[in-house]
C-alpha cells in the first residue's frame, strides 16, 4: 500500500499551480509586444518652422513618453495631407487620425465655434475661458456643436494663448478710420468685426499671410505672436506692428482625434492621453512665457517698432462684436446657448479676477521704469 503525504502533495500542487501563472506572467507581455505599438498619423495646421507645430509636436511627445511608446503619434506640418482649413474634415472622415489646430479654424462648419476664442471673452483670458470650457459647461456645449454638424471628432481644447496683436501694417494706426479700406488677414468672427470697422477682409492660414502681404495682396495682417510671426518672416514685409486688440483676446489651441479611432482606445491610454493635454497645456504656456519675450526683444532688435493699439479702436472692437454677436445668436440657437453661458461664467469670473488680482504695472514701473529700483537691488 503507498502512503501519501498530504504537505508533499499540497506542495505539488502549488508548484504546478504557480508554474502555470508563471507562464501566462510571461506570455501576457510576449503578446503585447507582437502586437506592437498603435501609430496614429496626425496634421497640424502650421508649418513646420512654427512654434506652434512645435507645440503639437511637444503633445505628441508626452503622449509618447507616457504611454511607453505603446501610443505612437507622428505629426505632420500644415499641407501634408488635407490644407489647413481642412482639418476638421481630414479628422472627421478617419482620413488622419488627429490633428492640432484653433476651433476658429473650422469658423465657416458652424460660426459658434468661434466663441472658443474669436472675440473679447467678456473680460476673460485664455486661461479663464478654459475654466469655463472644464468647468462652466463648454465641455458639454462643444460635444453638442459638433455633433450637430456632423462631425466624428473628440476635441480638447487647451494651451491659453495670450492676448495678439491688431497685427502688421505698414504705418502705425492711429484712429478707427485708419482700417478703413485696408486688404486685411484676419479668421472666424473677427471678419465680421473687421469688415464691420471697414476693412476688406481676407481669411489666410499662417504659413500663406507674409507671401501675401509681399505681393501686395494684402496691406496688413494679424497672426498670433512674437515667435510666429518672427519665424513666418513678417518683419520682412514690415517694420510696424500694432500691440493689443480685442479680436482674439482668449484663444486656445485644439487637439482633435477621429472619434472612431479614439473610442477603440484603451480606457487607460484614453486616461493618459486626457492627461497629457492638460500637461501639455501648462508647458506650452511656460514655454510661450520663454520664447514670446525673448523674440519680442529680438525683432526691436530687428528694427521692429511696437505700438499699442488706440483706445477708440479697442473700443470700437467692443461695439462692433456686440452687434455681431447679437445678429448671429438671433441666426443661431447654439450661438446664443453657448453666448449666455460664456457670459454668466465671465460675470463671475472675471469680476473675482477685476478685484481680486493686483495691477502688475505699478511693480514693473517701479523695478524697471524711469527709477528702475531693480538697478538698486
Amino acid at each position: 500500500m503507498t502512503t501519501t503525504n498530504p504537505s508533499a502533495a499540497t506542495r505539488r500542487k502549488f508548484l504546478a499551480g504557480a508554474a502555470v501563472a508563471g507562464v501566462a506572467t510571461v506570455s501576457a507581455p510576449a503578446v503585447v509586444k507582437a502586437q506592437g505599438p498603435i501609430n496614429m498619423r496626425w496634421q497640424s495646421t502650421w508649418p513646420a518652422k512654427d512654434i506652434f507645430h512645435e507645440y503639437a509636436l511637444d503633445f505628441a511627445k508626452k503622449v509618447n513618453d507616457m504611454t511607453g511608446g505603446d501610443l505612437k503619434i507622428e505629426v505632420l506640418p500644415a499641407g501634408a495631407v488635407v490644407p489647413a482649413f481642412g482639418l476638421l474634415d481630414g479628422v472627421s472622415k478617419g482620413v488622419l487620425d488627429g490633428g492640432h489646430g484653433v476651433l476658429v479654424y473650422h469658423y465657416g462648419k458652424q460660426t459658434a465655434l468661434a466663441l472658443w476664442g474669436s472675440g473679447p471673452a467678456f473680460a476673460m483670458d485664455a486661461n479663464m475661458l478654459l475654466a469655463w470650457h472644464k468647468y462652466g459647461g463648454g465641455k458639454e456645449l462643444l460635444e453638442e456643436l459638433y455633433a450637430s454638424i456632423g462631425a466624428n471628432v473628440v476635441s480638447f481644447p487647451y494651451g491659453p494663448m495670450p492676448t495678439q496683436p491688431l497685427g502688421w501694417f505698414k504705418k502705425p494706426i492711429a484712429k478707427a478710420d485708419d482700417m478703413k479700406g485696408l486688404k486685411y488677414r484676419t479668421v472666424g468672427i473677427s471678419i465680421d468685426v473687421f469688415t464691420g470697422m471697414g476693412a476688406a477682409v481676407n481669411a489666410l492660414p499662417g504659413g500663406e499671410i507674409v507671401s501675401a502681404m509681399d505681393r501686395g495682396l494684402l496691406d496688413a495682417a494679424e497672426f498670433n505672436n512674437a515667435s510666429s510671426d518672427k519665424l513666418l518672416g513678417f518683419p520682412d514685409v514690415s517694420k510696424v506692428c500694432m500691440l493689443q486688440s480685442y479680436h482674439q483676446n482668449a484663444e486656445q489651441f485644439e487637439i482633435m482625434f477621429n472619434k472612431d479611432k479614439f473610442n477603440a482606445l484603451p480606457e487607460k491610454m484614453r486616461a493618459i492621453i486626457g492627461n497629457a493635454v492638460e500637461a501639455a497645456s501648462a508647458d506650452m504656456s511656460w514655454k510661450a512665457v520663454d520664447r514670446y519675450s525673448q523674440d519680442y526683444l529680438a525683432l526691436q532688435k530687428d528694427g521692429v517698432k511696437f505700438y499699442k493699439t488706440p483706445e477708440a479702436i479697442l473700443k470700437q472692437q467692443l461695439e462692433i462684436y456686440d452687434e455681431v454677436a447679437k445678429k448671429k445668436a438671433a441666426e443661431n440657437p447654439i450661438f446664443k446657448k453657448i453666448l449666455m453661458s460664456q457670459l454668466a461664467f465671465a460675470e463671475r469670473a472675471a469680476r473675482w479676477e477685476q478685484d481680486t488680482v493686483v495691477n502688475r504695472r505699478m511693480a514693473f514701473d517701479h523695478y524697471f521704469g524711469a527709477n528702475a529700483a531693480a538697478k538698486k537691488l
